[in-house]
């Protein structure tokens, strides 16, 4: 798997090397852009965050891409960057690309200590409103009937999903009463350059990426990361998504940009190649798709079941619920189009088999 990995990372292109920003520190990327790293609490360990030299009504500052969780650990990194990476000047708004703990922890904390808007589509914000009062997907007993009725049946499991009913609360204590939308096809005046706003789906409600034509520069949050695919899972909330084709539908709005285009992706390092990430990441999902797809003309079975097949590592309780969602997607994919057929056992599972030839 790893062989595979580097061998499709060979494809690409990372114009800075080895080089990571320290810890409170920034590296400059583009013109008036600015590379932060995060820490994360979890096995995917750092989130990117951006800075982008801006001006709002007259006023000189910096336009934030993303933001961390909120723990006091991205608390002190950021307050180090406020002192030496801001040249003086104050941050003018927060943009958000979607509404994921990593992506939006923090936004209440900056917008009030800078007294900025948070820029953000309306879906996600809507949907962190109600992700900070409940548990939407994350955590507690909606999800954890959910995934039983998917074959994560097992009482430990089960008691441990029903217990996250906080999950999200936890990263994100509060979201900013009042915000900007953005909306696919939006354009958005940043330092003078005009950055686009491009909407993509499957991943989260309504994730919006941002493309500076003029200095060939992509902000993929999630959308398109270089090492890892992205998580692209079915909720409780939506039972019966087909995010997968969401996912990949959107990835392909990409394929427009420049070939050149730099991509600075929320997980992994800036990288060249997009439009041959993007064949990668399609190329990805047919095979997993096949796979689950052979599995399931052997004989039935539950996307519990289909973990094994998709994933080749032993997964910890946070990565089998990431690991459940993307199993169901990659089911529903192929029952949307008509190669699976689903039935609910007596039992009360789902599990899904090859259509008849």
């Amino acid at each position: 798997m790893n062989h595979a990995v580097n061998e499709l990372e060979k494809q690409l292109h990372y114009p800075l090397g080895d080089t990571l920003p320290a810890s409170g520190a920034a590296v400059t990327v583009a013109p008036g852009v600015k590379w932060l790293r995060m820490p994360l609490p979890f096995a995917l360990n750092h989130i990117n965050l951006w800075l982008l030299r801006d001006e709002i009504d007259g006023q000189p500052g910096w336009s934030v891409v993303d933001c961390g969780v909120s723990t006091d650990e991205v608390k002190t990194h950021w307050e180090q960057i406020f002192a030496t990476e801001l040249d003086g000047l104050p941050i003018l708004r927060v943009i958000v690309t979607h509404m994921h703990p990593d992506h939006i922890g923090l936004a209440h904390w900056l917008c009030e200590r800078w007294n900025a808007r948070l820029w953000i589509s309306a879906t996600d914000y809507g949907l962190a409103r109600l992700s900070v009062d409940g548990s939407t997907g994350f955590g507690g007993d909606s999800a954890a009937a959910f995934f039983a009725s998917h074959g994560l049946t097992d009482p430990a499991s089960v008691a441990k999903i029903q217990r996250r009913s906080n999950y999200y609360a936890s990263l994100v204590p509060a979201v900013p009463p009042q915000y900007r939308r953005l909306a696919d096809g939006d354009t958005l005046s940043i330092g003078g350059r005009q950055w686009r706003c491009i909407s993509g789906y499957g991943h989260a409600p309504e994730h919006i990426a941002l493309c500076c034509q003029e200095s060939k520069v992509l902000i993929g949050g999630d959308m398109m990361l270089p090492r890892i695919s992205t998580n692209v899972s079915v909720y409780d909330m939506e039972p019966e998504a087909n995010s997968l084709k969401l996912f990949l539908d959107s990835i392909d709005k990409f394929c427009t940009l420049d070939a050149q285009t730099l991509t600075l992706p929320s997980h992994g390092k800036p990288f060249t190649g997009l439009h041959q990430r993007i064949q990668q990441l399609h190329d990805h999902h047919r095979d997993r798709l096949a796979e689950v797809l052979q599995a399931c003309t052997a004989q039935p079975g539950s996307a519990a079941e289909m973990l094994p097949v998709l994933f080749k590592r032993v997964l910890d309780l946070h990565q089998t619920t990431f690991a459940m969602g993307e199993s169901i997607a990659h089911l529903h994919k192929l029952w949307f189009e008509g190669r699976l057929q689903r039935s609910l056992g007596e039992d009360g599972v789902y599990r899904f088999q090859a259509s008849p030839a």
